[in-house]
């Protein structure tokens, strides 16, 4: 395995979007509709992650898809009718934003044959990525715009060569769902920990700490031989995790970024409405009437319909 991963200087400008997945907790819905295009208001959840990178100067996008998800691509790809369309009712404001998912980066797509664990999806991105670190963002969870994450985490990583991760901090009780982190301390920044190792869904009593892995990695290139040396784990995937440890044990520096911003999680049904409600609320043009008819609805005064 190569363990030559201490290479500065260089700013990560590819990303790899793991987005292969079955999604089976959004079904029926996401049997005809990739769960990634899923409409958050006017956007769909992909949409924001592919802005997240281009915001933290991400040219190239790889979207690493499975069977049935083509129309991802296809919602990144120019549509002529139906800008021809808009020009002709003078809709430029709509015409802009349809033009503007072509032009926020490069995309490309690469396909995962089964669904072998993140560290299998985020292996076949090798050959495109080639021999330079690379952001990978998980295709259901984002941050707010106003909060940016990524270019602190590209720019550190430019800094150690290492891996570097991002968490969130929880309540003790919340633990046992999350990767927590073993840290310690850093002088790279404020809110830049050094990354010990990571405990898998612990018990609130055997957690090491309140850091929980968020869904953005800045990864060396070496993760691949990592990857390729990596044995199935939990649930017999191939675990990103797994391969991680292995760099690091290996002597690769590891840092994390505690992210203070908010993140939006669709990953699962509750979260995903969550994530509409919140942005519909902060929208200029609808703001103020869903509030209205929100609080109207929960006291009971608004109708249903």
């Amino acid at each position: 395995m190569t363990t030559d991963t201490q290479v500065t200087g260089r700013r990560a400008v590819k990303a790899v979007i793991p987005a292969a997945g079955l999604a089976t907790r959004f079904l029926p819905a996401t049997k005809a509709v990739p769960k990634e295009l899923l409409p958050v208001v006017d956007r769909p959840v992909l949409q924001y992650i592919v802005e997240e990178a281009a915001a933290a100067g991400i040219t190239d996008v790889l979207l690493v898809t499975g069977r049935g998800k083509t129309s991802m691509v296809d919602h990144f790809d120019r549509r002529p009718d139906v800008e021809a369309r808009l020009e002709e009712k003078g809709d430029l404001e709509r015409l802009h934003e349809v033009r503007r998912t072509s032009e926020l980066a490069d995309i490309y797509t690469c396909r995962q044959g089964e669904p072998l664990g993140l560290g299998h999806a985020v292996g076949t991105a090798a050959s495109h990525v080639g021999g330079e670190a690379f952001a990978v963002l998980l295709g259901d969870e984002f941050v707010d715009e106003d909060s940016p994450l990524l270019p602190s985490m590209l720019d550190l990583q430019a800094r150690t060569g290492g891996i570097v991760l991002a968490f969130m901090e929880v309540k003790p009780e919340e633990t046992s769902r999350y990767g927590i982190a073993v840290v310690g301390e850093s002088d790279l920044g404020e809110d830049v920990v050094t990354v010990r190792g990571l405990v898998e869904k612990p018990k609130p009593e055997e957690a090491p700490s309140n850091l929980a892995v968020l869904g953005r990695y800045v990864l060396p290139a070496a993760i691949f031989d990592a990857i390729r040396d990596t044995k199935p784990g939990s649930g017999g995937e191939i675990q990103l995790t797994d391969a991680m440890a292995a760099l690091l044990e290996a002597g690769t520096p590891v840092h994390g970024i505690v992210y203070r911003g908010h993140r939006y999680d669709t990953g699962m049904p509750l979260g995903y409405l969550q994530a509409v409600v919140q942005l519909a609320c902060k929208r200029d043009d609808l703001g103020t009437e869903f509030k209205q008819w929100l609080n109207e609805f929960v006291s009971g005064e608004g109708r249903a319909t």
